[in-house]
C-alpha cells in the first residue's frame, strides 16, 4: 500500500517547515535515542554539587535532578549558540573563541575571564605535556643510540677476544710443532 502525506495544490509532499534555531541542535538529537540520553552523567553532578557546598549540607533527590537537567540545558544551548558562530565562519568545528562568543551572546560576561584563564592553563599544560613527550622520545632515541653503539663495541670486543684466542691457539700450535 503506498503511503500518503499531506500534499499541497501542487501534489509536492509538505514537510515541517525548516527552523534554523533547531537545526543546530539536530546532530545531537539525531545522536541521542532518548531525551535523558542528552543529560550529564548523575556522578559528574552529584560531585560538583557536592565540592559546591559546604560539609555537612545535603541535597535531595530531587534538587540534584532538577540541577542536573538544568546543567545538561545550559551546555546544550551554549553549544547550539556556539555551533552558530561556526556556521557564520562557514567551519564545522567548534572552538575556544566560538564558546566564549555563546557566552557573551547568552549575557554571561562573567564567566568569559574564568574561562579565558582556564584555556590558558590548559594550553600551558598541554604544551608542558607536548614538551615532555618530545624530550621523552629524544631521550629513547638517545639511549637507542648509545645501546647501538654498545652493542657494536660489544661484538668489536668479542671479535677482537676471538681473534686473541685464535693467534694464541696458533702461537701453541707452533711451539707444539
Amino acid at each position: 500500500m503506498a503511503r500518503r502525506g499531506r500534499r499541497g495544490k501542487s501534489g509536492r509532499r509538505i514537510g515541517l517547515k525548516r527552523r534554523p534555531e533547531l537545526e543546530a541542535l539536530a546532530p545531537a538529537a539525531v545522536m541521542a535515542e532518548r531525551p535523558e540520553d542528552l543529560n550529564l552523567p548523575n556522578a559528574v553532578i552529584t560531585r560538583i554539587i557536592k565540592e559546591a557546598l559546604p560539609d555537612g549540607v545535603n541535597i535531595s533527590k530531587e534538587a540534584r535532578s532538577a540541577i542536573s537537567r538544568a546543567a545538561s540545558v545550559f551546555v546544550l544551548y551554549a553549544t547550539s549558540c556556539a555551533n552558530n558562530f561556526a556556521m557564520k565562519g562557514k567551519r564545522k568545528t567548534l572552538n575556544a573563541s566560538d564558546v566564549l562568543s555563546a557566552m557573551e551572546e547568552m549575557e554571561f560576561q562573567r564567566f568569559i575571564t574564568p574561562l579565558k584563564e582556564a584555556l590558558e592553563a590548559y594550553r600551558r599544560e598541554q604544551k608542558g605535556k607536548k614538551e615532555a613527550s618530545e624530550q621523552k622520545k629524544k631521550d629513547k632515541d638517545k639511549k637507542t643510540d648509545s645501546e647501538e653503539q654498545d652493542k657494536s663495541r660489544d661484538e668489536d670486543n668479542d671479535e677482537d677476544e676471538e681473534r686473541l684466542e685464535d693467534e694464541e691457539q696458533n702461537e701453541e700450535e707452533e711451539v707444539d710443532n
